[in-house]
C-alpha cells in the first residue's frame, strides 16, 4: 500500500535525485485518445521546492506531454530504485510546458545542466506524493547516460532543431495543440 504526502521532505528528494530514469504520464481528456508514457534521463530533473519540481524537455519526436498539458495539465512522474533498497516514487500534480521562447524559460533553465535541443520546461505543482515498496522492481546496475540525443541535436544545430520542431512537434497524435515553434 503507498504512503501518501503532500511535498517531497529532504530524505525524498534525496532519493529521487539520484535517479538516473524518471517516467512521465499524461492523457488526453478524449477517451479515444492516446496516453503517453515517456522515460526521461540526462540529468534533467530539478526539485524547485516541496511542492514544485521540474524537468527540461529535449526536442523528440512526440510532443503527447505538452499536448497533453496544454489541454489538462494532469501528470504523474515515476521513480524506481533500480539500485539500493526497493522504492517507487509517484509525483501527481498539475503541469504546464514553459517553452524556450517564452520570458520565464531561461530563468528557470538556469536550474539544470546546459543541453542542446531544450524546447520546454515541464514545471509541475505537486498534488500528491505516493511512496510505495518496489519489490518487483528488478535491480539493474546504471552504466552511463547515452550520448545520442545530445549528438543529434547539436548536428541538427538551432535553425534545423526549429524546422524539425515545426514539422515534428506542432501538434499531437491526437490533433492537439504542441510545441508553439516561431516561423
Amino acid at each position: 500500500m503507498a504512503t501518501p504526502l503532500n511535498s517531497i521532505d529532504p530524505a525524498l528528494a534525496e532519493f529521487l535525485r539520484a535517479q538516473h530514469v524518471f517516467f512521465v504520464a499524461t492523457a488526453p481528456l478524449s477517451p479515444h485518445g492516446h496516453i503517453n508514457l515517456s522515460p526521461k534521463g540526462l540529468d534533467t530533473f530539478a526539485i524547485l521546492d516541496p511542492r514544485t519540481v521540474a524537468y527540461l524537455d529535449l526536442t523528440g519526436s512526440g510532443v503527447e506531454t505538452i499536448a497533453h498539458l496544454k489541454e489538462n495539465a494532469r501528470i504523474v512522474l515515476m521513480f524506481c530504485a533500480f539500485d539500493g533498497p526497493p522504492k517507487i516514487v509517484r509525483i501527481h500534480g498539475t503541469g504546464r510546458a514553459i517553452e524556450a521562447p517564452s520570458p520565464d524559460f531561461a530563468p528557470l533553465a538556469a536550474r539544470f545542466p546546459a543541453r542542446p535541443g531544450a524546447r520546454a520546461i515541464i514545471r509541475i505543482d505537486v498534488a500528491r506524493v505516493a511512496v510505495s515498496c518496489g519489490f518487483g522492481v528488478p535491480l539493474m546496475d546504471f552504466k552511463g547516460e547515452r550520448p545520442a540525443l545530445d549528438d543529434w541535436s547539436r548536428a541538427k544545430g538551432d535553425e534545423g532543431l526549429r524546422d524539425y520542431q515545426r514539422k515534428k512537434n506542432a501538434a499531437s497524435l491526437d490533433g492537439l495543440p504542441g510545441l508553439s515553434v516561431q516561423p
